[in-house]
C-alpha cells in the first residue's frame, strides 16, 4: 500500500509539475509578467522565460519571451513580451485592422490588439511614449487574451517604477476589427469629404481603417500587388501616445503647425492631437501636398470631433 502510495503521490507531483504552474515561478521577465496573467491568456503549464539585450524590461532595454508549456506533452505557447519608449505614430500605421480599448471605457486601459500582438500604454503617471507591446505566434491565444496580458503588464512596469498605485483593469471594451476593402474615392478611408479622383494610375486600391478613434485613429491604403506602395493616415488622440510635440517655428495649416516632416500637431477638446501621413514605396498613391493634407485635417478633425483645424 505505501509504495502505490508513494507512486500515485509521485505520479501526481509530474502531472501538476508538466501541466500546471504549482512549482514555477510567480513571475518571469524580471517581474514584469505575472505567471498568473500569462496562464490567463496562454493556458495553463509550466512558465519559463528567455531574456533577450543587457538590462531589464522595466528600463525598456531588454526584451523577454515568457512560454508556457505542457511539457512531455508539448505544445508550447509564448509572447515576446517589450517595453517600447517615444516610438510615436510611426510604429502604429499598421494598426488599422486592429481592435482598439480606449481609457474612457477600460478605466484607464487604452490600446490596441489584434490576434497575434496588443500593446498597452502605461498609466497616467508614469509620462508619455511609454507602451508594453506583447506578441505571439500564429498561434496566438487571440485579441482580448492579449490585451488583457499586455495591461497586466504596463500594471507590473508601473508598479516597479513606482509612478502609479492604482492597477488598470483588463480591457473590457474592444471596438471591431477594421477590415480589407476597395478604396472609396468619394470618402477616402471612411472620411466624408476627404476625397481623391478616380484616375487610371489609383484605380485597383484597397484601404483598411480602425473602427474606433480612441487611443489612435488609422488607416492603411495599398495596391494589390505584393509588396507595393501604400500609404498611411495615422491619428493620434491619446496624449500618452505623444512624445515631444512641440511645433517647429514654420507656418502650418490652419491651427495645425508641424512638428516633423510628415506630422502636424493641433489641439482637440483641449488635447494635443497628432496627424501623420507616411508613405511606403517610390511611387505615390496619393500626391504629398498642401491640398491632401487639407482634407485629411479637416475631414480627419471632424472624425474625432476636433473643432475646425482650417
Amino acid at each position: 500500500m505505501t509504495a502505490v502510495t508513494v507512486v500515485v503521490a509521485g505520479a501526481g507531483a509530474f502531472l501538476a509539475n508538466n501541466l500546471s504552474n504549482a512549482f514555477g515561478p510567480d513571475s518571469v521577465c524580471s517581474g514584469t509578467v505575472s505567471a498568473d496573467a500569462l496562464t490567463a491568456a496562454l493556458g495553463s503549464g509550466r512558465v519559463s522565460e528567455h531574456t533577450y539585450g543587457n538590462g531589464q524590461l522595466r528600463s525598456g532595454t531588454a526584451s523577454c519571451v515568457a512560454t508556457v508549456s505542457r511539457g512531455i506533452f508539448g505544445n508550447d505557447r509564448s509572447v515576446t513580451v517589450e517595453l517600447r519608449e517615444n516610438t510615436g505614430l510611426s510604429a502604429l500605421a499598421d494598426d488599422s485592422g486592429a481592435r482598439l480599448f480606449a481609457a474612457s471605457a477600460n478605466g484607464g486601459a487604452a490600446g490596441a490588439a489584434s490576434d497575434h500582438r496588443a500593446w498597452a500604454l502605461l498609466p497616467e503617471g508614469c509620462g508619455s511614449g511609454l507602451r508594453v507591446t506583447v506578441s505571439s505566434g500564429d498561434d496566438g491565444p487571440g485579441a482580448r487574451e492579449l490585451a488583457g496580458l499586455s495591461v497586466a503588464v504596463a500594471n507590473q512596469i508601473a508598479g516597479q517604477r513606482t509612478c502609479e498605485s492604482t492597477p488598470m483593469p483588463a480591457p473590457h471594451v474592444l471596438s471591431e476589427a477594421g477590415t480589407d476593402h476597395d478604396l472609396n474615392h468619394s470618402a477616402i478611408c471612411g472620411l466624408p469629404g476627404f476625397t481623391l479622383p478616380d484616375l487610371p494610375g489609383n484605380r485597383g486600391l484597397r484601404e483598411t481603417a480602425t473602427t474606433a478613434t480612441d487611443p489612435l485613429w488609422a488607416c492603411h491604403i495599398h495596391t494589390d500587388a505584393n509588396p507595393g506602395p501604400s500609404v498611411s493616415f495615422t491619428i493620434g488622440t491619446e496624449p500618452r501616445l505623444l512624445t515631444s510635440v512641440a511645433p517647429k517655428d514654420e507656418p502650418g495649416l490652419g491651427r495645425a503647425r508641424w512638428v516633423g516632416p510628415d506630422e502636424m500637431v493641433t489641439s482637440c477638446q483641449g488635447k494635443p492631437t497628432v496627424f501623420r501621413l507616411s508613405w511606403d514605396g517610390a511611387q505615390k498613391l496619393i500626391p504629398n501636398d498642401d491640398e491632401t493634407w487639407k482634407q485629411f485635417l479637416a475631414a480627419g478633425g471632424k472624425a474625432i470631433g476636433c473643432e475646425p483645424i482650417l
